[in-house]
């Protein structure tokens, strides 16, 4: 009876053994990767193996289904541009997939055509920044750019095709598009721009979709402040921003899709752009993060991987053919518009830089961009010297250069800030100012221009010579929003320059620039004006 039972019991176990074999073959198969499984990322593999190794839990009950990932988040969204920086011409990718992988770029060099992985600058850090972001340079010669192998499931442009530039070392862009302080203004306390309406609202939009349609630029010229939506919880255009909704969504990436590259992406489709930093896009306490943040992991010259924010950053020195761009970070120049000039011997430093970059190059032109202007008339009275001009730090920063000049081959000087649009020029060497901070935001009243005629501006002060600003009504008032159209004269080897609205008609005179290098003024066709102010000597006209 003994022996009998030892052997039930021995045979009990062994049956029990030969279940558990089964059960865990059972297990094991329905666990193990497949051969598709085991083509997708490290991490989804890894994720796989954990899962297998751990003990079984009881199972849940069904949960209702999540509600779909907006776009840009875990969809995977990725934009795309082409950007001119002091290495030269880089394209630029952003994407919100979980892969952290890179796509390639496939151009023509010469007689061959093929790919280029581009180099990964940074991967997902925290919820401002849930991105993968690379780069690739691309010789300027290049053509037929191309993106392949994007992870994203959906890429901006849609046909994956970035524009490279047009010129060569021997010539230069023929058509420039000058954009400024184009973001919606969502205050945290104060008036909300009207984000939902592109017309009489928040025009951007249908102003970058003019400068590509109707001026179709060769190269965008962007003057600074991009990122307005202080406190995204009160737009009016929340539908179209998923991911940018909420006061904490503030300076994240799908709020800087929201005020610049969704409504600029026909724009950025179309032409290679230069960039310059505002002072909206300035540090926060931390200096680490916020919208300062953003600029340095997305747009600036130099990207930054660690969320890092400086509030100086040297002179940029960008080559567009037999054209030279300088940016200049001004985004800190006298931060209340008071009139300060604390930090004067920091851009002195830099416009000495400036000066140098021009002096090696001197017989080719020059344009100064950076966001604060040097020599803008804001306001003037009916006596001399009742005139309110900035930025003064600057000003005085440029006269106390080892010049106390700018270079002679600096043609121009292009800004924003102010948000109105008006060319100032002096007949002197000093180079026209060019402000073009009306492509976007709320706009601010303009002057009367023949009150600014003969106002002292500057350090030293020098007469202005011809004002043309441009606002509704014709002694100044509110500003006209649109952007400026720079265009490359081969006769006479200069450059024209008109204003054009919101929906890309030219308002006022077209204007070419003096080939003399000591005076820099513009000639305007006196029956050229369309706009408010036609006709008047003061509004359109030289002071001569």
């Amino acid at each position: 009876m003994k022996h009998r039972l030892v052997a039930l019991a021995l045979v009990s176990a062994l049956a029990a053994a030969a279940s558990v074999t089964a059960t865990s073959a059972t297990a094991a198969s329905a666990t193990a990767p497949s051969a598709t499984t085991t083509a997708v990322t490290a991490t989804s593999v890894t994720t796989t193996s954990a899962t297998a190794a751990r003990p079984q839990s009881p199972p849940h009950p069904p949960r209702p289904p999540l509600p779909a990932p907006p776009p840009g988040r875990a969809g995977g969204e990725a934009w795309a541009w082409t950007q001119l920086t002091g290495r030269g011409t880089q394209i630029r990718y952003v994407s919100t997939d979980t892969s952290q992988q890179c796509p390639s770029v496939r151009y023509t060099l010469g007689t061959a055509r093929d790919t280029h992985p581009m180099h990964r600058v940074s991967t997902p850090m925290g919820a401002q920044f849930p991105t993968t972001v690379c780069e690739l340079g691309v010789p300027l010669t290049a053509s037929g750019a191309r993106l392949e192998q994007v992870p994203a499931a959906v890429l901006h442009p849609g046909d994956r095709r970035l524009p490279l530039p047009g010129w060569t070392s021997a010539t230069r862009p023929e058509r420039i598009a000058v954009i400024g302080d184009t973001g919606c203004s969502v205050p945290k306390a104060g008036t909300v721009q009207n984000c939902a309406n592109h017309q009489t609202g928040w025009p951007f939009p249908t102003i970058a979709n003019s400068a590509a349609t109707v001026t179709r630029p060769d190269l965008v010229v962007h003057v600074g402040d991009y990122l307005y939506r202080e406190d995204p919880d009160r737009e009016n255009d929340k539908q179209r921003n998923p991911g940018c909704t909420t006061t904490a969504d503030a300076a994240s990436w799908a709020c800087v899709v929201a005020d610049f590259f969704r409504p600029a992406e026909t724009l950025l489709a179309g032409a290679p752009v230069a960039l310059t930093r505002g002072n909206h896009e300035d540090c926060n306490a931390s200096f680490h993060g916020g919208a300062g943040g953003a600029w340095f992991r997305y747009l600036a010259d130099d990207l930054r991987d660690d969320g890092s924010c400086d509030r100086f950053t040297d002179p940029v020195a960008i080559r567009a053919g037999l054209l030279n761009l300088v940016a200049l970070d001004s985004s800190y120049a006298d931060p209340g518009d008071t009139g300060s000039t604390a930090g004067k011997a920091v851009f002195t430093r830099q416009l000495n830089q400036v000066n140098q970059y021009a002096r090696r190059r001197p017989g080719e032109d020059f344009f100064l961009f950076t966001h604060k202007p040097l020599w803008m008339v804001k306001a003037a009275g009916h006596t001399t010297g009742d005139v309110t001009w900035l930025t003064r730090v600057l000003g005085d920063a440029v006269a106390d250069t080892a010049l106390h000049r700018l270079a002679r081959n600096v043609r121009l000087v292009l800004s924003g800030h102010v948000h109105l649009y008006q060319m100032v020029d002096f007949g002197t060497v000093r180079p026209p100012q060019l402000t073009v901070g009306s492509s976007g935001g709320p706009l601010d009243n303009g002057p009367d221009d023949l009150l600014v005629l003969g106002q002292p501006v500057g350090t030293p002060p020098q007469p202005v010579h011809q004002s043309i600003t441009q606002t509704v009504g014709p002694m100044g008032g509110t500003g006209i929003a649109g952007y400026a159209d720079l265009g490359h004269s081969s006769a006479g080897d200069t450059w024209v320059l008109t204003f054009r609205t919101t929906n890309g008609r030219v308002l006022g005179p077209t204007c070419r620039l003096a080939a003399s290098l000591d005076d820099k003024s513009f000639l305007c066709a006196p029956g050229a004006s369309t706009g408010p102010g036609a006709g008047r000597p003061g509004g359109y006209g030289a002071a001569r």
